[in-house]
């Protein structure tokens, strides 16, 4: 079965999270992504996290479905083998500092000269213009800058960063939709163009009204720790076997049937019940009665009534509850890939599934410069070029 971007080439020359993970996405679907590297300072996210006899695991993830190419673009030579690169290909991913392209002569100007058709997308943490747009930058600092890190933690303590690449994340999924966009754009007028991702965006995106309500109210949402200001009860709850469940009840009729089921049947009838917002006011009465109902029983019984009741529940989950859930399975989150250094790899799947033309997981991450002979032949460059570029350092 054809894959559904099979035919497109994207050159990934990003390190770390966002504009690699970007590059994944478009991976998985077929296109054909070719990873470049700086020949002795491989991406950093090669070292991020734990390793197995020396194999960074988060890399077979971050790595999939790419070719691996390196390739000095610092200097004169490795700068004319990307540009024979993008000649061929639809995209080009970067996040170097803004200036840095273009201080190699690899701005967007000569990449267009090249390949008028090549959609650039350019993934920094400020943007490419703007008072902080030189500064250097990762997700972090988005997620301090957006709002989120107010947000998050108890109303008691600090603001709470995410243990893990969130604002990356985000982005990456922003960077592959803009890419989507601008590809269409391509097919329609012939003509490639540049996009500008900023990490501080995406996130801030999802934090919902914020700043509408800001304007118009002076409203500023508090931290609530798990708690909703939009609704409750909403909260995790520690069950009577030392187990914990979240329940949510963004629905009128769901917050009904909760507190039905843990016997306060009685709330349904008070007045502030009638909203998300009211009955986010009087969170300590839901709480304490929905507390005490899940305390008193083991998960397995309390998920069960939930149920039974159509109100939502699920269990908080480190990564072995992830694989062993029987909806994951189902519906086939985690997949086993072979690998050739480590053997059956298990790591998330494709990210979601199409009828017709679905994604899949050709290849684990490559070690570090394992296509490059192959990539570069495919340009031009003969056997005998390529052993002068490795003398010089270059690949």
């Amino acid at each position: 079965m054809t894959a559904p971007l099979e035919g497109l080439r994207v050159l990934d020359v990003s390190t770390l999270f966002a504009g690699p993970i970007a590059a994944t996405f478009l991976g998985d679907f077929g296109a054909d992504v070719i990873k470049v590297e700086h020949p002795t300072k491989p991406d950093a996210a090669r070292g991020h996290g734990p390793s197995k006899d020396g194999v960074n695991l988060w890399w077979k993830t971050l790595g999939r479905n790419k070719r691996t190419v390196t390739v000095n673009l610092g200097t004169p030579e490795g700068a004319e083998l990307l540009l024979r690169l993008a000649a061929d290909a639809d995209v080009l991913i970067e996040n170097f500092r803004p200036g840095t392209l273009e201080r190699w002569g690899l701005g967007p100007d000569r990449l267009h000269e090249a390949n008028p058709r090549l959609v650039v997308a350019r993934v920094t943490a400020f943007g490419q213009t703007g008072p902080y747009s030189g500064r250097p930058g990762f997700g972090s600092l988005a997620e301090a800058m957006s709002g989120f890190a107010a947000l998050t933690g108890q109303p008691d303590g600090p603001p709470t960063l995410p243990p893990f690449g969130l604002a990356d994340g985000i982005a990456a999924l922003a960077t592959a939709y803009a890419v989507m966009v601008a590809l269409r754009s391509a097919d329609r007028d012939g003509a490639g163009q540049v996009i500008d991702l900023a990490i501080i965006e995406p996130i801030l995106m999802l934090l919902g009204g914020q700043i509408t309500a800001y304007d118009q109210l002076g409203v500023l949402q508090p931290r609530s720790g798990n708690r909703s200001v939009n609704n409750a009860p909403r909260n995790v709850y520690k069950t009577g076997d030392g187990e914990w469940v979240a329940v949510s009840t963004s629905s009128q009729s769901i917050a009904e049937r909760v507190v039905r089921l843990v016997g306060r049947a009685d709330l349904v009838a008070e007045p502030w019940f009638a909203s998300g917002h009211t009955r986010a006011e009087h969170a300590d009465e839901l709480d304490e009665a929905v507390a005490a109902w899940i305390g008193a029983r083991p998960t397995a019984e309390v998920v069960a009534a939930f149920e039974d009741a159509q109100a939502a529940v699920a269990p908080v989950y480190d990564v072995r509850g992830v694989l062993a859930d029987p909806q994951y399975q189902a519906i086939g989150t985690v997949q086993t890939v072979q690998d050739d250094e480590l053997g059956p790899v298990r790591m998330q799947n494709v990210l979601f599934r199409l009828s017709g033309t679905p994604g899949a997981i050709r290849w684990p991450g490559r070690r570090h410069g394992q296509d490059t002979d192959e990539v570069l032949a495919e340009v031009g460059v003969t056997r005998e070029q390529l052993e002068r570029l490795r003398e010089k350092g270059i690949v």
